[in-house]
């Protein structure tokens, strides 16, 4: 089963909303066994749009649709495949009941123009939308599916629930993918530790991908879940301590569950990331077993009157120092009453900074010893922000993993 992605609205070609319903959608259709041959977006224009999905629908059998579903004139899903499938809107007086009753909840009055959510095109069936006020519609015609789904992320997830196990029903053909997940190797080194003795049974697909200065190596079967299981025990055994976690694991995860499991806690000091690393360390939900709290200690005083760095340490070495940085997580272990003490300091861009390049980077995590790393990290100022993050989190987690306390 072949199909198709796409994306409605304007403001998606201008750069305005980042179109990131295109790789949630990928992947959901390719784990229900549907090949994707097209994602493409579209402005919002009703003939242009009519087109693109009679052009699809002549190479695919599903077709998901995503955004324009809302109540402005530029939501022009609707009318898109009422005019691209011959079927002619109709008012449905139950989702115009909900739609009233949400207003009357919220105690706000109800725009006439939100009723357009609640027009279906005939033969159609609704998705319950639980995060929003637009429905998504299942419409199937001449062997054809046809999904339109909301644009907002949130509101996709809550509408797409059913869809994809429907999808996977028809396909028969459940794609299940395996992770091994690889920190401080890079993607040629990686290949090259895993290909020795690596043998791919019939079906399976393998791929390595890389981004964000970490590296998967992918497993993929539609037969039998239980063939991969070996491959990624030879994986494992091949890359030993560069492997981090498996699947679906975030680093963050993986460090919140080995400082809870250990009953233990972590608190930040953070200059260059401006509040990104504690950020992280507390997105999980129950972070607070396990988070302290954290200093953004920005300004260069602050990183001795908020975190202790002495002052004539900062005078000799600066802000951005191995010495600094060593201060800075000895400061938040002890100030903050943690376990761990994890520090960023550095420069982000666009200028240099004590006479040191953008990216550099050091890193520490004080504990029952303290370590210090220096990084360069490439790219622009927002991808040396992220990386610290992530470089941080993989130090911690290094030290958690080697069972010191």
């Amino acid at each position: 089963m072949k199909g198709a992605v796409l994306a409605i609205g304007t403001e998606l070609l201008l750069g305005d909303v980042v179109n990131s319903n295109a790789a949630v959608l990928g992947k959901a259709l390719a784990a229900a066994g549907v090949e994707v041959v097209a994602n493409e977006a579209l402005a919002d224009d009703l003939p242009v749009l009519v087109a693109a999905v009679h052009r699809h629908l002549a190479d695919v059998d599903v077709l998901i649709l995503c955004g324009g579903l809302g109540p402005t004139r530029d939501d022009l899903t609707r009318e898109v495949i009422a005019a691209a499938l011959d079927a002619p809107l109709k008012r449905d007086p139950e989702i115009e009941q909900r739609l009233r009753d949400l207003f009357a909840g919220w105690g706000r009055e109800m725009p006439d123009a939100v009723l357009a959510q609640a027009d279906v095109p005939a033969g159609a069936e609704t998705l319950d939308n639980s995060a929003g006020t637009a429905p998504g519609v299942w419409l199937e015609k001449d062997g054809k599916v046809v999904v339109a789904l909301p644009g907002p992320p949130p509101e996709l997830r809550a509408a797409s629930t059913t869809v994809w196990p429907r999808l996977a029903a028809r396909t028969g053909r459940v794609v299940t993918t395996r992770q091994v997940l690889v920190h401080g190797v890079g993607e040629s080194a990686v290949a090259e530790l895993v290909e020795p003795g690596l043998v791919l049974p019939n079906g399976v697909g393998m791929s390595y991908l890389a981004s964000g200065g970490l590296v998967r190596v992918r497993f993929t079967t539609t037969g039998d879940p239980a063939v991969l299981d070996p491959l990624v025990a030879h994986a494992d055994a091949a890359l030993g301590d560069a492997v981090w976690g498996h699947d679906s694991d975030t680093v963050e995860g993986v460090v919140h569950d080995r400082l809870f499991g250990a009953g233990q806690t972590v608190a930040v000091a953070e200059s260059l990331t401006g509040g990104a690393l504690s950020a992280a360390l507390s997105a999980r939900p129950g972070a607070s077993t396990t988070f302290r709290g954290g200093m953004v200690v920005y300004a260069t005083d602050l990183k001795s009157s908020l975190a202790g760095v002495p002052g004539p340490l900062l005078d000799a070495s600066g802000a951005v120092a191995p010495d600094t940085a060593a201060a800075l997580a000895e400061g938040a272990r002890t100030r903050l009453g943690a376990t761990w003490g994890l520090a960023v300091t550095g420069v982000a861009g666009p200028d240099g900074q004590e006479g040191k390049p953008v990216g550099t980077v050091f890193l520490a995590v004080a504990g029952p010893t303290c370590e210090v790393l220096e990084a360069r990290l490439p790219g622009d100022r927002d991808r040396v922000r992220a990386l610290t993050v992530q470089s941080a989190l993989h130090l911690l987690r290094r030290h958690l993993m080697s069972g010191k306390v």
